[in-house]
């Protein structure tokens, strides 16, 4: 049956969604507040409108009258999805799902509160006298993030009392949306970092993805790798955590749950319903299916009967260094591709700015993980960006 879907947010991991719908043959109307966004490029139509405008979305889902509402970021006026799922329309995974993951508050309450999983002590600051409570009870050093941010904007370390107004400053700046608080997360000295793709069927149990593995700065992820190599009772354990925490909230599609795993056990970090940025490395061809069919899959309700970790991958991003109005070329190419272990996803994005994310290198082989994430940190390297 052809389904029409709305997809809210046209990044790239919503261009690979469209494409992976696409193969599946469903109609996809991609909307985002800017025009010839990466979606937009290969969906069958597309809307600009402020996604925070609850007035303009509704205008869109009338016109347009999907089945499916899939929400791609975090900016969007989600109390709006309640409604539309009391008029038969699926909200992916579920419109409690998008509200409380869209903002920190709702899902760190949920995690520690409701479901007693094991996170860093936190406290939340809507003005800079909360915000110095709140470091003083969580101790320097301390992590700072806006409750509504994506890709690591806003997002800092505080390491002594000097970086107290500058966190606070690019925190207000880096906040998506009209929500104006932050969280501050006490320090975690943790071993490593993972991403646990999870999967919720409508018709099916719980499955996941071999955990992926990740290097950040800035907040945002700069290489992946999958899979992790962990001990096996860390990864009963952060199964156990992303069930529970995926099974309050409900729905049926992907999730990206974020863990930090030290000595003493796994601590709940964040979860997006939706396809994770670090889960580009599936499409190394990591697994059987990667991490967008997966998705299409769980929200058409179409059997998976399994995912099966194929050989070991790595991601390492192409990040713009300046800010350009023009649409970049990109060099070096030739050169990557050359290798028939190495495959490069350019996004498609109409303009650059600093650190934004304009395209990946995907590596596979038989080698090391750390191998291959060496590899592609130098292929990488190699693609210039001219803009």
């Amino acid at each position: 049956m052809k389904i029409k879907i709305l997809l809210l947010g046209c990044g790239e991991l919503g261009k690979e969604f469209v494409i992976a719908a696409k193969r599946y043959g469903q109609t996809v109307i991609a909307v985002d507040n800017y025009s010839d966004a990466p979606a937009m490029q290969v969906a069958d139509h597309f809307e600009v409108i402020d996604m925070l405008n609850a007035e303009a979305l509704d205008t869109i889902v009338a016109k347009h009258k999907p089945q499916i509402i899939v929400p791609e970021i975090e900016a969007i006026r989600t109390e709006q999805f309640y409604k539309y799922e009391t008029q038969g329309i699926q909200v992916v995974p579920s419109a409690k799902a998008a509200n409380f993951t869209m903002n920190r508050k709702a899902i760190r309450d949920l995690a520690a509160k409701d479901l007693g999983i094991r996170t860093a002590p936190y406290r939340y600051a809507s003005s800079l006298d909360e915000f110095e409570q709140a470091i003083a009870y969580c101790k320097i050093p301390c992590v700072v993030k806006p409750l509504m941010s994506s890709s690591g904007k806003g997002q800092s370390v505080i390491k002594s009392k000097e970086d107290v107004q500058n966190a606070w400053q690019h925190a207000m700046e880096g906040s998506r949306g009209d929500l104006k608080e932050v969280i501050v997360e006490g320090f975690i000295d943790f071993d490593y970092e993972i991403t646990l793709l999870t999967v919720t069927q409508k018709n099916g149990p719980t499955l996941f993805c071999a955990p992926i593995g990740h290097r950040q700065e800035r907040g945002d992820y700069q290489e992946s790798w999958q899979p992790m190599p962990m001990q096996s009772e860390h990864i009963l354990e952060v199964q156990e955590m992303a069930a529970k925490v995926t099974e309050a909230l409900g729905g049926a599609g992907i999730w990206g749950v974020e863990f930090f795993i030290t000595k003493q056990g796994a601590y709940f970090s964040e979860l997006s319903p939706r396809p994770h940025d670090t889960g580009m490395v599936t499409l190394a061809g990591t697994q059987n299916l990667n991490e967008f069919e997966l998705h299409v899959r769980a929200i058409l309700g179409l059997p998976i009967p399994e995912i099966k970790q194929i050989q070991n991958g790595a991601s390492a991003v192409l990040l713009a260094q300046r800010h350009s109005a023009n649409a970049p070329s990109y060099e070096g190419l030739e050169t990557v591709l050359n290798d028939p272990n190495a495959e490069v996803r350019i996004f498609g994005k109409p303009n650059t700015r600093p650190y934004r994310r304009m395209g990946v290198v995907l590596r596979n082989g038989s080698e090391s993980v750390e191998q291959i994430v060496e590899k592609a940190i130098s292929d990488a390297a190699l693609i210039r960006i001219v803009e």
